[in-house]
């Protein structure tokens, strides 16, 4: 048997305010469904941040109907869970309830183990790490089930596990129920998948299905995880999605010009014009002849992004270098500039998304709410 492996989608991202950018969501999120059609898979896992925001515009919420309706169509069955990107801190029905109503979907998040062909399925929404104590006791009671199960054991969750990222990591391996043999994760957006001799099974996280602001402008690849479960033990198969290519270049300005036409030899030919992003170094500069020099790229590219990092920057900022996942880099500035683990996590993985995604309301549903906690924590 064989399932398709899919997470953080985000359906609705409308990166640099581009229109191509968000039909690159919706076409990668195709092509995976088209695959899994193609390739005959048994069922699906959406793991979490079905989309973008937790209000998300009517052509995402067709998209995602679209694909499921299809993927029943084919007599393929689908499950997921919510990221915290679907889920609205103002109380209201998430979104994809709607699939699961319909029954183009069914809901797997409140952590109730049920059997689905001989496998055993489980999965929980994405529990923020302060409410990650009170997740212990349905750990283990799930596990217990999963230890008597004799086919094969899937846990979906939305998590951060610290051995994959310790900046985002919200529990370690050793908190996870032991006895599952697939571990269907979402949240972070690099594909990965480790063994722990602890665990059962392999954890996976298939990544995002296309880049997303957050991760920076970074050549990578994007895709999902078919798992075959047909034997004893889990074997993943990444599938590759072809998604718009971004690279970042750096270069002295001096040689800006020369650097300029090895981009243009390399980028050209691409099914869709790549997003580039040029760093460029250097103390005597000219923004007249930068401009000049990179509108010879305006034909090859979507976007071409520029900045410069002079040398005196250079000596002393800890932004020179665009770190690999920027939300690590800002969590540690945070945590520098708050002095508190607890103040940066609250600031960085809760209350930003929510800014930037500009939903005010539920920003200041979760600064009242935390404030509120704040009071009762310094009570005598």
């Amino acid at each position: 048997m064989l399932f398709s492996h899919i997470s953080d989608t985000h359906l609705g991202l409308v990166q640099y305010g581009s229109e191509e950018r968000e039909q690159d969501v919706y076409d990668a999120f195709n092509q995976a469904i088209d695959t899994t059609i193609k390739d005959h898979i048994d069922f699906v896992i959406f793991a979490g941040d079905i989309f973008h925001v937790p209000n998300p515009s009517g052509t995402a919420i067709v998209q995602m109907a679209n694909g499921l309706k299809r993927l029943k169509e084919n007599s393929i069955d689908s499950f997921f869970i919510l990221g915290e990107h679907d889920i609205s801190r103002i109380r209201t029905t998430p979104i994809p309830y709607v699939y699961h109503n319909l029954g183009f979907s069914k809901y797997i998040g409140q952590g109730n183990p049920f059997e689905y062909k001989g496998t055993l399925i489980a999965g929980f929404d994405k529990i923020r790490k302060a409410e990650m104590q009170q997740y212990e006791e349905k750990f283990k009671n799930i596990d217990k089930i999963a230890e008597n199960h004799s086919g094969h054991k899937i846990l979906v969750l939305h998590q951060g596990v610290t051995e994959f990222n310790k900046f985002a990591g919200e529990l370690q391996s050793t908190d996870l129920p032991k006895n599952f043999t697939y571990y269907a994760m979402g949240h972070l957006h690099d594909k990965d998948i480790k063994e722990f001799n602890n665990l059962n099974g392999p954890v996976a996280y298939p990544g995002s299905i296309e880049s997303t602001t957050s991760e920076g402008i970074k050549e990578t690849k994007k895709g999902f995880f078919q798992v075959d479960i047909s034997g004893k033990e889990s074997k993943t198969d990444w599938v590759e999605l072809d998604i718009r290519p971004q690279f970042s270049f750096a270069t002295e300005y001096e040689e800006l010009a020369k650097t300029i036409n090895d981009i243009s030899g390399k980028i050209s030919g691409y099914r869709k014009k790549p997003i580039v992003e040029i760093k460029i170094q250097g103390d005597k500069i000219e923004t007249e002849h930068i401009q000049a020099q990179i509108s010879r790229l305006n034909s090859l590219v979507l976007r071409c992004f520029w900045r410069i990092n002079t040398k005196h920057i250079s000596d002393s900022s800890v932004f020179l270098e665009r770190p690999n996942v920027i939300d690590d880099e800002m969590y540690r500035l945070s945590v520098d500039a708050l002095g508190s683990d607890k103040s940066a996590n609250f600031a960085i993985k809760e209350l930003l998304p929510i800014l930037v995604a500009g939903q005010i309301k539920e920003a200041s549903q979760i600064i009242f709410e935390n404030f509120e906690k704040f009071k009762k924590e310094k009570k005598p």
